[in-house]
């Protein structure tokens, strides 16, 4: 592990009370960053005041999208402890989304370690109120000016902090869903496994659409034959039709979540009926025409569990469990909110202490 270099501010910000959090919006006094250059190698990692950063013009992130993220969250638990809800798989999937683009790889275990030391640096920014967090976004750019059509020579690593509330104003209630049939989100062999910019802006498009009706997300079908239900925005999804919770199986196109994976141990472990399979939208309708569709929710980091309350696919509305939430999501997040927080024992021992 390379020596960490530490630049802490002169004048800290004023840190915003939890109550006028927007998710995103706000960030800390410091930030990680850390380079690398092929032949070299990663170097110089640090932390430094939060700040703009400089970018030749002609850097590679700019002209040939060159980039992976990653989305994690400190918590403050009531003995006033900090933790991390399963960081090393994020470093983990980082890795697999840098080797998808040609980007180098990281060393997991330190750059955890120096993950750390940002968020105790920064640690009076981990909100102590229930539903709030400290959000972490892990970044790799391409940084070498060069308009040439290969793989950049450099990058940069970066780390910046965000408090955060709830991800959704509707907080953990039912959401109205806009099923897509003309745009693609992912197809088998693309980008769809690594969590990279593209794959984000791509969307916005339909998501402008979905808005536009009133949905507060798009449900994504496979590329293909525009047939299979795959994720249900940026998020992965869940479904519980006749007793069993049935989620699509990872394909080639759909993001390994985190919080999925964490699910479905989760429902292993209680011994709920759990598919993971491909699921047909019109698998689905029947169901529901049927009366078996008894719930359905999108899970992520940002918001851990978002019931879906409506679908509308081509002016067919799903009413799921009369726009409430059910019992098994009601159960998974109190239990990842829970174990998250410290509130809830944790036998599978996710969670990372800060400090």
């Amino acid at each position: 592990m390379s020596a960490l270099r530490i630049e802490q501010v002169t004048t800290k910000k004023v840190i915003p009370k939890t109550e006028d959090l927007v998710f995103g919006k706000h960030y800390t006094d410091h930030m990680f960053v850390m380079d690398y250059q092929e032949g070299k190698g990663w170097y110089d990692p640090r932390i430094v005041p939060y700040e703009s950063i400089t970018l030749d013009p002609a850097a590679m992130v700019f002209h040939y999208g060159q980039t992976v993220f990653e989305g994690l969250k400190a918590y403050r638990t009531e003995d006033n402890q900090i933790k991390l809800f399963r960081p090393d798989e994020n470093f983990k999937r980082l890795n697999r989304s840098s080797e998808r683009l040609s980007m180098p790889q990281i060393n997991e275990k330190d750059v955890l370690n120096y993950l750390k030391e940002l968020i105790k640096i920064d640690q009076d920014w981990v909100p102590a109120e229930d539903g709030y967090s400290l959000y972490i976004r892990p970044f790799v750019i391409a940084t070498e000016p060069n308009l040439s059509l290969a793989p950049s020579r450099s990058y940069r690593l970066m780390i910046i902090l965000s408090p955060v509330g709830s991800y959704y104003k509707e907080g953990i209630h039912p959401v109205g869903i806009h099923v897509e049939e003309a745009f693609t989100r992912a197809v088998k062999g693309g980008t769809g496994t690594a969590k990279t910019a593209g794959n984000y802006s791509a969307a916005y498009k339909a998501q402008e659409k979905a808005t536009k009706e009133g949905y507060s997300q798009v449900l994504w079908l496979d590329g293909i034959e525009k047939k299979y239900i795959e994720e249900v925005g940026s998020m992965n999804v869940f479904f519980k039709i006749n007793g069993e919770v049935v989620t699509p199986e990872l394909n080639g196109s759909i993001l390994e979540g985190i919080t999925r994976m964490s699910i479905i141990e989760l429902l292993k472990t209680w011994g709920v009926p759990l598919s993971e399979r491909r699921i047909s939208l019109d698998e689905l309708f029947r169901a529901y025409e049927q009366g078996l569709v008894e719930e359905a929710f999108g899970t992520g980091t940002a918001a851990v569990i978002s019931p879906i309350g409506e679908l509308n696919w081509n002016g067919k509305k799903m009413i799921i469990n009369n726009k409430e939430t059910g019992e098994v999501a009601k159960q998974l997040y109190e239990t990842l909110t829970g174990i998250q927080t410290g509130k809830v024992a944790d036998p599978f021992h996710w969670t990372v202490n800060v400090r």
